[in-house]
């Protein structure tokens, strides 16, 4: 069977085909109500599907973006990238998802295929920004990159981040308020770069404990971030005889691995046990007792990675300054933390 050409919906709705590739890429001129109607019905009765090869190459743009993430089963991840997806949408481009399972080599390797691909744009949810599979896009034929989540470690680099920082010593100051004479950090620095979220974070929790003029020794547990790995790491920090009555967790996956080991072990929280996290994804509000969080402004970081790696790509346009973009990071109070009603 023919393929179904655009001079066949052309000739079907009446009209020229430059009419027909204004419907169909929505522009660049306007299109009356009546005529776009003739010729999307004209696109549904014939199938008529566009030769978006064929378009990319005329445009040499692609419309595609490159995402790559860690881990796209872990919730905030997999919201972080579904908020992507909905903002490259909002704007006409496609969004292709890489997982680097935290390794740089495979990272790597989504970084050099996504470029293959002649992607718009790439946006990078990295475990290391100073890694050559993400310093070397630098050396790229003018591919845009923009961090997200994870701060910039080169002069040229483009960020978007949340106030980590801010957002984990409001929380932990919280803790602090209800009382607890020491607050213990679950899930600490590992081998991460400096800029790294969980970094920031627990740098965080550090100056608010020494504001409170307490200190850290001894008060930080590094733990896996998946809730399944944490929660055994867990089980072994609460079964200590001088088991913290307070803990601030650098993400909600690994405070709701520490919520089920006090479950396990029968430590009432928040009666026993004060718990805080960091993120707030979606499964906070139902987790066992309402966790405690950190909001990010997810949405708006999201479509500012999207139009950063946009505007930088965009011909004749001028490339952003480098350096972070900086969204606020709010606390969400529920009952964990030991607040009533909440």
């Amino acid at each position: 069977m023919a393929r179904v050409t655009r001079d066949d919906v052309a000739r079907a709705a009446g009209t020229s085909t430059a009419v027909v590739s204004y419907v169909i890429n929505d522009g660049p001129r306007p299109v009356a109500a009546a005529t776009r109607a003739r010729v999307l019905a004209a696109v549904e009765e014939l199938g008529y599907r566009p030769n978006r090869v064929a378009q990319a190459m005329a445009r040499r743009r692609t419309d595609l973006i490159g995402m790559v993430v860690p881990d796209a089963r872990q919730p905030f991840f997999a919201e972080l990238a579904h908020t992507v997806e909905r903002a490259a949408a909002e704007r006409g481009r496609l969004l292709l998802i890489g997982n680097s399972d935290y390794a740089n080599e495979r990272e790597a390797h989504y970084i050099r295929a996504f470029l293959g691909m002649q992607v718009d744009g790439l946006i990078l949810v990295t475990q290391d920004p100073s890694a050559p599979g993400v310093t070397g896009v630098d050396a790229t034929e003018g591919t845009p990159v923009v961090l997200l989540h994870h701060r910039a470690e080169t002069e040229r680099g483009i960020a978007v981040v949340a106030d980590d920082e801010g957002g984990a010593r409001e929380v932990v100051r919280h803790l602090l308020g209800h009382g607890h004479a020491e607050v213990h950090c679950f899930g600490g620095t590992f081998a991460l770069s400096p800029s790294d979220p969980v970094t920031v974070r627990t740098a965080g929790w550090a100056a608010a404990l020494t504001e409170a003029g307490l200190s850290t020794e001894g008060r930080l547990t590094r733990a896996p971030f998946d809730r399944v790995r944490a929660h055994r790491e867990a089980l072994a920090l609460l079964a200590r005889a001088d088991r913290p009555s307070a803990v601030f967790c650098a993400t909600d996956d690994q405070a709701i691995g520490l919520l089920r080991a006090a479950d396990d072990l029968g430590i009432r929280v928040p009666e026993d046990l004060a718990v805080a996290g960091f993120d707030d994804i979606a499964e906070a509000v139902i987790a066992g007792p309402p966790l405690t969080s950190v909001a990010t402004a997810q949405a708006d970081m999201a479509r500012a990675a999207v139009d950063l790696v946009l505007s930088a790509g965009a011909d004749g346009g001028t490339a952003p300054a480098a350096g972070a973009r900086t969204f606020p990071a709010r606390m969400v109070v529920r009952r964990s933390c030991g607040c009533t009603g909440a």
